[in-house]
C-alpha cells in the first residue's frame, strides 16, 4: 500500500495513478495468497522467517492457515504494517530494538538485534586517527561525516551547502551525497582541493562508500537519517549521531525511531522540515557537539545500549529453536 505521510485525501486524487497502483496490488496480493498456498504445500518448510515486507503478508497468512510456525523481526520502533498484522500468530518476534519499545507479548518476543557486518565495531583513538589519516584528513582534527543513505538525502544535503563555510572553519567534513544526488551537489567540489595525490583542505564529497565502516570509524560525529540498519552500525560503533529522520515514509517509521534515541539521550535529533526552512539548525546541532565533547561522549556512549552484539546468531538461534519445536 502506498501511503505517505504528506498526502490529503485531495492529494491521492490529484495523484489518481497512486490510488489505481493500490488497487491493482489488492488484486496482486490475493494472487500472492494463491501461490503462497500451493508453494507451501509443495515445499512444506519446518518454519519461514518475514522480514515484514509488504511480499511476507500472503506466506504469512497462509502459512498460518497450514499450520506453519513462522518467525517476524522488526527493525524499526514501530512495527509495519504487515508485521502488526503478522504478530498475532506469529510462534516468535524477533525485534531490532529493546522490547520497552513494542507492545509485543513479552512470552514470544525477544530482543535479537539486526545483524550487520562485524567490521562495523568500536575503534581506539589511535586506530580513528589511522583512518582520518587514510582518509586525507588531519587526524587531530574533528571530523564530521554526513551520510543521507545510499541514494542520498536532497535535503541534508542542501542544509550542508548553505553551512558548510561555517562548519570548515572548526572541523573536517566528508559529505556522501549519495549515488542519485551527487551530480547535483558537484559544485562543492570547489572545496576539496588535491595536491600532488594529498588533501590539501578538509572537505571531500564523494558518491558512495562500499567502505562505511572506515568513515564511520574516523567520524567524531555522523550526520544521518535514522534508518534501523544505520543506526545499528553506528550504535555498535558508539558514535555520537545527529539524526535528521526522513519525515515523509509510511508509518513514521525513523521519526519514531528517532524520538527513541532522543529519549534515551543518545541522539541529538533535527526535524527535517525544520531544517530545511532553516539549515542554521543544523549548524547550531554539529557547533554544540564540537564544542562539548563531554556531551559527545555520553551520547555515544548511550547510543552504544542499543548494539546487541552477535545479532546474527541470535536471530538464527531464534529462527531453528522454532523449527526445532
Amino acid at each position: 500500500m502506498r501511503r505517505y505521510t504528506n498526502f490529503t485525501f485531495i492529494t491521492y486524487l490529484q495523484n489518481f495513478d497512486v490510488v489505481i497502483k493500490n488497487v491493482i496490488d489488492f488484486f496482486k496480493t490475493i494472487g500472492g495468497l494463491f501461490q503462497s498456498f500451493f508453494r507451501l504445500i509443495a515445499n512444506r518448510p519446518d518454519v519461514i522467517f518475514l522480514k515484514g515486507g509488504y511480499v511476507c503478508l500472503p506466506v504469512g497468512v497462509v502459512a498460518h492457515l497450514l499450520r506453519i510456525p513462522y518467525v517476524i523481526h522488526d527493525s524499526d520502533a514501530a512495527p509495519g504494517l504487515t508485521n502488526r498484522v503478522l504478530a498475532k500468530h506469529a510462534t516468535k518476534i524477533a525485534t531490532g530494538m529493546p522490547l520497552e519499545y513494542y507492545n509485543y507479548p513479552e512470552e514470544r518476543a525477544e530482543w535479537t538485534g539486526i545483524p550487520i557486518s562485524e567490521e562495523f565495531s568500536p575503534v581506539t583513538e589511535a586506530k580513528q586517527r589511522a583512518l582520518k589519516k587514510e582518509l586525507g584528513f588531519d587526524e587531530k582534527k574533528p571530523l564530521i561525516v554526513v551520510t543521507g543513505g545510499s541514494q542520498g538525502a536532497q535535503h541534508i544535503n542542501e542544509a550542508m551547502r548553505e553551512i558548510l563555510p561555517q562548519v570548515l572553519k572548526i572541523s573536517s567534513v566528508m559529505l556522501i551525497a549519495g549515488r542519485e544526488r551527487y551530480p547535483e551537489m558537484l559544485d562543492l567540489k570547489d572545496y576539496e582541493v588535491w595536491e600532488e595525490g594529498e588533501l590539501k583542505t578538509n572537505f571531500r564529497i564523494i558518491e558512495f562508500s562500499a567502505e562505511m565502516y572506515k568513515l564511520f570509524g574516523a567520524a567524531d560525529i555522523v550526520v544521518s537519517r535514522a534508518g534501523a540498519s544505520t543506526m545499528t552500525e553506528l550504535s555498535s560503533m558508539a558514535k555520537a549521531v545527529i539524526m535528521v529522520p526522513n519525515e515523509k515514509l509510511p508509518g513514521y517509521h525513523q521519526v519514531k525511531n528517532a524520538a527513541a534515541y532522543e529519549k534515551a539521550n543518545a541522539a541529538v535529533v533535527v526535524a527535517d522540515d525544520k531544517m530545511h526552512e532553516d539549515p542554521e539548525l543544523l549548524l547550531k546541532a554539529i557547533r554544540r557537539l564540537i564544542n562539548h565533547p563531554e556531551e559527545r561522549d555520553e551520547i555515544s556512549k548511550n547510543l552504544k545500549k542499543f548494539s546487541k552484539d552477535n545479532a546474527a546468531e541470535n536471530l538464527a538461534n531464534t529462527v531453528i529453536s522454532v523449527a526445532k519445536e
